[in-house]
């Protein structure tokens, strides 16, 4: 953890439980928890970008369809936003200040991207979490309009749509699919993310670490995650932490699994007993 992590920290789970949480903020303090170098001035200068980016846009081009395409000539026509594989195996990708900076990144962070410029300019726009690749949708249900952010703001077709989540799941689009996507949902679909790309990356537990720190920083969280910490700390050396979280997570699922709290139990007892 380096120096301003506990103030990025403390902010982080302040703008997780306010009453309407941030997007850009918590993407953004998931940057600073990431990138050392990036300070106050830097989340600023995003922030500043965002609105400048907004500003470019028409003023209120049209209904759903109109929004799409002018979000799609600004961010993937003129300023060049989009994604590509390689994208998938770069940190960068998954942190908002530095997709500002390199226009490229994972479908979810190009998505905030565009949500954000967005929202600020006054457009009907939100998430849409479409199993394997996040979008953004523009208008209500029955006019709705979906557009691909790391294709350079595309707009899907329902066929298009429908190939999408064939190709990740084997069977068609359910109208639950198509939901606005909530804010936190898709902070911990970002840390997911993290998360993920680390796993693939043994040397890199660190980031590990702090994703699912930050993860339980959320309100709403699966318990598990508390068990997965406690193993990454025992993994990393830290095998008296990784005993104590061992037990804490014991302790919360005792009563609706004896069994698996007896079992951790035993794992914090091996961990404890690596100290001597």
């Amino acid at each position: 953890m380096h120096a301003e992590s506990g103030e990025w920290r403390r902010r982080f789970a302040e703008e997780a439980r306010s009453e309407r949480p941030g997007l850009a903020p918590l993407c953004l303090l998931i940057g600073a928890e990431a990138d050392p170098a990036l300070d106050e001035a830097g989340i600023d200068a995003a922030e500043i970008e965002l609105d400048r980016l907004a500003g470019l846009l028409p003023f209120r081009p049209g209904g759903p369809r109109a929004w799409a395409t002018a979000l799609a000539e600004l961010l993937g026509g003129q300023c060049g936003f989009e994604g590509t594989p390689g994208d998938y195996q770069r940190l960068e990708s998954s942190l908002l200040h530095e997709v500002l900076r390199r226009r490229r990144g994972l479908p979810i962070l190009l998505s905030v991207v565009w949500m954000e410029v967005a929202r600020r300019a006054g457009a009907p726009v939100y998430g849409v979490g479409l199993p394997g690749h996040f979008v953004v949708g523009f208008g209500p249900k029955d006019d709705q309009v979906l557009a691909d952010p790391f294709d350079g703001g595309r707009l899907l077709t329902g066929a298009d749509a429908e190939l999408l989540v064939a190709g990740t799941t084997g069977g068609g689009i359910q109208p639950s699919m198509l939901t606005p996507a909530d804010p936190l949902n898709i902070v911990q679909r970002i840390l997911n993310n993290i998360r993920a790309w680390a796993a693939a990356r043994p040397e890199r537990s660190d980031v590990a670490l702090w994703a699912l720190e930050l993860s339980l920083l959320l309100p709403s969280h699966p318990a598990r995650l508390r068990y997965e910490r406690a193993q990454l700390l025992v993994q990393r050396g830290d095998f008296l932490g990784g005993a104590e979280a061992l037990d804490e997570y014991a302790d919360v699922v005792t009563t609706v699994e004896p069994t698996t709290a007896e079992r951790v139990r035993h794992q914090a007892r091996a961990a404890r007993a690596m100290l001597n």
